[in-house]
C-alpha cells in the first residue's frame, strides 16, 4: 500500500511503500530541519533485548550497518531466560555490549553522547530512554513495539492481546518520544492470532514481522527520510506490565475468557493458576467442554479434570501443583468431583 509523504509546509511530496499503512504520513524529509545530505554509514546505537531485539539486531548486522554499541539487560537470575541472547549475538560480531541498570543517569548520558550516534533504535528494551538521549541522534530515535499501535501501548502487548481474545496484532516501528509508544508511526506489519495460539506462538511471528518492517524501512531511516504518520489518540489503549500473580484464575468468568488467560501466560510465562486447600495448582493447558450449570470452580469430574466456570466448563489437560518438578497430564492431581476450587477475586 502507498503512503503520501508531506513537506513540513503540508504539500504532497512523493509516494513511498510502507507496509500496512495507507494514510497520509506527516513527513518524509530529513528528521532535522536544514539537513542537506545524509552522511554515509550512519553510526547506529542499539538498545535491545528478547527475541524481537535479537531478530532486529541480526537484521542490522546482516545489512552491514555500522552498529557502534548495543545496550541490553543483564539476565535476571529469577527469570526463566528462554529467549535468544542479544548480548551473545553482538559479541559474536565484535560489537561492544553494555548492560547498565539505568541509562538515564548523567554518567551514561555523557557516555552515549561521546558515542555520537546518528541513529538510535530500541528493540524490546525494557526501560524508557530519556529525551536527552533520544535527541542525540540527528537521524532520529525509533522503537519497535509488539502491537498495531495505537492499540496496546505499554508493557507485555502480545500477552494482553491474547488474553483479550484479539484475532490480530503486529509489529510497529515508531518515533520515540517522551510518552511510551506514542510517537509517529513509520511502518507496521500485521500478525494473525489463532484461536488456540499461545503468546509464545504469536511472539515468534511478531519477531519475524518486526524484522520485515525494519528491513523494509532501513534505507529510509539511514537517509533521514522515514515516513511518519501521527497516531490516532482516540484509538489508543494502554496496558501495564504483568506480574505472576496476575495469572490467578477467576472461575466466575466464562470458559472462553479463562482459556484466553491460560494461553496468554502458559509456558514459558509464569502460568495461570488456581488454589485449593492453600495449595497452588498451575493450569498450563485446557480445552472448553459442555456441561450443566454448576458453581464456578466446582470439580465436575476427575478424569478428565473438568471444572465449572461462570459459563461453560474447562477440561484441564496439563497441570502442575506448586513445588512439583514437572507438569503432568491426565490423573494424579488428587482432586475429586464435588470439590470447589478457590473462585478467585
Amino acid at each position: 500500500m502507498q503512503l503520501t509523504c508531506i513537506h513540513a509546509a503540508g504539500r504532497p511530496r512523493t509516494e513511498v511503500r510502507a507496509g500496512v499503512l495507507g494514510r497520509r504520513c506527516r513527513d518524509a524529509c530529513p528528521v532535522r530541519s536544514g539537513a542537506q545530505a545524509v552522511m554515509a554509514d550512519p553510526r547506529v546505537l542499539v538498545f535491545a533485548y528478547h527475541d524481537v531485539g535479537y531478530e532486529c539486531l541480526d537484521a542490522l548486522l546482516a545489512r552491514g550497518v555500522q552498529v557502534i554499541a548495543v545496550l541490553t539487560h543483564a539476565d535476571d537470575l529469577h527469570e526463566d531466560i528462554w529467549f535468544k541472547p542479544v548480548a551473545a549475538l553482538a559479541r559474536s560480531r565484535d560489537v561492544p555490549v553494555y548492560s547498565p541498570p539505568n541509562v538515564n543517569v548523567p554518567d551514561w548520558v555523557a557516555r552515549i553522547r561521546a558515542l555520537a550516534p546518528d541513529l538510535i533504535f530500541s528493540f524490546y528494551y525494557r526501560h524508557l530512554i530519556a529525551p536527552e538521549i533520544l535527541q542525540l541522534a540527528r537521524l532520529g530515535a525509533y522503537n519497535m513495539h509488539g502491537s498495531l499501535l495505537p492499540k496496546y501501548r505499554g508493557r507485555a502487548p502480545i500477552n494482553w492481546a491474547v488474553l483479550h481474545g484479539e484475532r490480530e496484532t503486529g509489529a510497529t516501528l515508531h518515533v520515540m518520544v517522551k510518552r511510551p509508544d506514542a510517537g509517529d508511526i513509520v511502518d507496521q506489519e500485521r500478525v494473525t492470532i489463532g484461536p488456540a495460539e499461545t503468546a509464545r506462538d504469536v511472539l515468534v511471528r511478531v519477531a519475524v514481522a518486526a524484522r520485515a518492517v525494519l528491513e523494509r524501512q532501513l534505507d529510509n531511516l539511514q537517509a533521514g527520510r522515514a515516513p511518519r504518520l501521527p497516531q490516532d489518540e482516540t484509538q489508543a489503549t494502554y496496558f501495564g506490565g504483568r506480574r505472576p500473580e496476575d495469572g490467578r484464575i477467576d472461575w466466575r468468568h466464562d470458559a472462553g475468557a479463562i482459556f484466553n488467560l491460560i494461553r496468554a501466560v502458559t509456558h514459558p510465562y509464569p502460568g495461570a493458576f488456581t488454589e485449593f486447600a492453600d495449595k497452588r495448582l498451575f493450569v498450563w493447558w485446557a480445552t472448553a467442554a459442555a456441561c450443566a450449570k454448576a458453581a464456578p470452580g466446582e470439580v465436575l469430574s476427575s478424569a478428565p479434570l473438568r471444572i465449572a466456570t461462570g459459563d461453560g466448563c474447562l477440561d484441564i489437560i496439563e497441570w502442575q501443583w506448586q513445588g512439583d518438578a514437572r507438569s503432568a497430564h491426565g490423573n494424579g492431581h488428587g482432586l475429586r468431583a464435588g470439590l470447589v476450587l478457590d473462585a478467585g477475586s
